[in-house]
Parts: structure tokens; C-alpha cells; sequence
């Protein structure tokens, strides 16, 4: 038998019902979008490295993440297109930054806590 489910059906009724009424009035749609964009190892690598610069131009993307970049644009383009990444154009450069501090957060969070060492019980 599986150590990792009740034993007996007993719920609190009161609890999952307060739980059920909050989740309803929320839109989990957008938060869905942006872990999906953020679920691909390209995407988050590119993420990281504007955590780490504040403004990268494409090219300078495509080398850091070792790929055409034609490949850094279209992953860029997502990213911006979830509303992650902003972009600004300057010549015939096209510089990228992260969208705001929010999306800084949850990638330096997910960050930490990817580096926590877990243990099963």
C-alpha cells in the first residue's frame, strides 16, 4: 500500500468548501502561461541570464545559450509574447529584458529553491 495517501476518507468539510469558493474566483489561466513558457530548459536559461543582465540584445542571447539566433529570437518572441520579456529596439539591435520585477522574482525563487537539496521521507 502507497505511504502516501489516507488511509480512511475523512475530510473537513469546512475546509474544502472555503478552499473550493476561493479558487473559483480565480483565474489560474495566466498562471499556467507563464510556467508553461517558463517549464522549457532554453526558456528558463534565458530567463536566468536576464535575471543576471538587466538588458541583453538577441545576439548576445544566442551566445549565451549556444544556438542560432534565428533559435534565441523565436524563444525570446515567446517569452514576450506570455508577457515575461519586453524588448526595446535600438538601430538594428533588438534588446530584451525581463518584463518586470515579478517575473525577476519567481525565476530567482525557483532558482533557490532548485538548489535546496531534498530528502524523501
Amino acid at each position: 500500500m502507497s505511504h502516501d495517501i489516507c488511509e480512511i476518507y475523512c475530510y473537513d468539510e469546512e475546509k474544502v468548501n472555503r478552499v473550493k469558493e476561493q479558487l473559483s474566483s480565480i483565474s489560474t489561466q495566466n498562471m499556467v502561461k507563464i510556467f508553461k513558457a517558463l517549464a522549457d530548459d532554453t526558456r528558463m536559461k534565458i530567463a536566468l541570464a536576464l535575471c543576471q543582465e538587466d538588458e541583453l540584445c538577441v545576439c548576445d542571447v544566442a551566445n549565451i545559450i549556444g544556438s542560432t539566433v534565428a533559435n534565441a529570437s523565436h524563444h525570446l518572441r515567446l517569452l514576450r509574447n506570455m508577457g515575461l520579456a519586453k524588448y526595446r529596439k535600438e538601430g538594428k539591435l533588438v534588446f530584451y529584458s525581463l518584463d518586470d520585477e515579478h517575473v525577476r522574482q519567481l525565476i530567482l525563487l525557483a532558482l533557490e529553491h532548485g538548489k535546496e537539496e531534498k530528502v524523501n521521507v
